[in-house]
């Protein structure tokens, strides 16, 4: 397992376990998160689909999500990462294997 940078990011971690549903995942992020913040990670983790699912190119991807290439790059390096493989874990459960 990976080491947190401090006590309360694991606790947030472990907070992130004890929930059971879709709802009750959706009821605590919109409490932890503005609006900005969720759209924001939902750009990053549809980044990454189209990383995981697609062929398409940095830029097509930028277009389709409204984002610049830089975050296109920048979720690819953290989604090929060997070290945290947080993106690629999940998006395997929900795709399986990556098309690249």
């Amino acid at each position: 397992m990976p080491k947190y940078p401090s006590k309360q990011d694991k606790e947030l971690v472990n907070a992130l376990t004890k929930l059971k549903s879709e709802r009750e995942i959706a009821g605590f992020l919109r409490d932890l998160l503005t609006p900005a913040e969720i759209e924001e990670f939902s750009r990053r983790f549809q980044i990454a689909k189209l990383l995981w699912t697609t062929e398409k190119s940095y830029l097509e991807i930028a277009k389709e999500v409204g984002t610049s290439t830089t975050t296109v790059t920048r979720v690819a390096q953290w989604l090929y990462r060997e070290s945290w493989q947080g993106y690629s874990t999940v998006l395997e459960r929900m795709y399986g294997k990556s098309k690249r």
